[in-house]
């Protein structure tokens, strides 16, 4: 039997994470893990954070997943030292942070980088400690935009609404004369598209898709993981229904999208 790999995140942001990873390796069968019931994480103590990551991993672990992928910036600036511990070397535990962090710091070293997400992930002062441990001369500048992973979880993108709550948000002074911008939350490759528009092409947008795809295949392959299959199926559970998932499941991955209620908090 074709072991999974696990993919889990607060709601749909991690989609992006996951068909990229489909498209670097179609032959490897995903497995996801929504937690729309508690989304968004950006909101929630660290500690039931940390709490909702470790039962989550326990299901993809219990679901023989062969890696453990944490599509989500606040989960992983929070929780992913917990996971890690909690797996116990078992499997490999892989992040949307690091890869991030390599590719800014290899490209802008001494560049004004700009980072956005949650309030979770801005608090932690990840991305900025990173890249500074990395590239000291590196200008860091955060703005946290809670309302751009809520108001995309209820499909409101590519229009008059997000194009006012991006337009607020990235006119912050902090944003200014920034040469690069870190979509730190995966739900932002959503509306990557407007983002891009306000700056007119003339800034670096980085988020961590196709980045950590291609570290989650490195890691794969050097274990001697990747699978063969021509015909991976694909699983996707949440816990608690949603249409606005579903229809952005079908978006990513067609209409064949099995979408199980998995809810195991009690």
């Amino acid at each position: 039997m074709q072991r999974p790999i696990g993919i889990f995140d607060s709601g749909i942001g991690g989609l992006t994470v996951a068909s990229a990873i489909q498209q670097s390796m179609p032959g490897e069968a995903l497995l996801y893990f929504g937690d729309t019931a508690h989304m968004p994480y950006g909101d929630k103590s660290e500690d039931a954070i940390r709490y909702y990551c470790i039962r989550i991993a326990q299901f993809l672990m219990k679901q023989n997943a062969k890696v453990i992928v944490i599509a989500c910036n606040t989960a992983s600036s929070i929780a992913f030292k917990v996971v890690e511990d909690f797996v116990d070397g078992k499997i490999p535990v892989i992040n949307v942070i690091y890869p991030v962090v390599d590719w800014i710091t290899q490209n802008h070293s001494n560049g004004r980088i700009g980072v956005i997400g949650t309030k979770g992930t801005i608090r932690s002062g990840i991305y900025e400690k990173l890249i500074l441990e990395h590239s000291p001369n590196a200008n860091v500048q955060s703005l946290a935009t809670p309302l751009l992973a809520p108001m995309i979880e209820e499909g409101f993108f590519n229009n008059n609404i997000s194009a006012t709550v991006l337009n607020s948000y990235l006119s912050n002074r902090k944003l200014q004369k920034i040469d690069s911008l870190v979509l730190a939350c995966t739900h932002y490759p959503l509306i990557k598209k407007e983002i891009n528009q306000f700056y007119q092409g003339k800034i670096d947008i980085v988020d961590s898709a196709g980045l950590v795809a291609s570290h989650t295949k490195a890691i794969l392959e050097a274990r001697g993981l990747l699978s063969p299959t021509k015909r991976p199926r694909h699983h996707f559970f949440v816990s608690d229904y949603t249409q606005a998932f579903e229809k952005s499941a079908k978006m990513f991955f067609g209409n064949k999208v099995s979408l199980t209620e998995s809810n195991f908090w009690g």
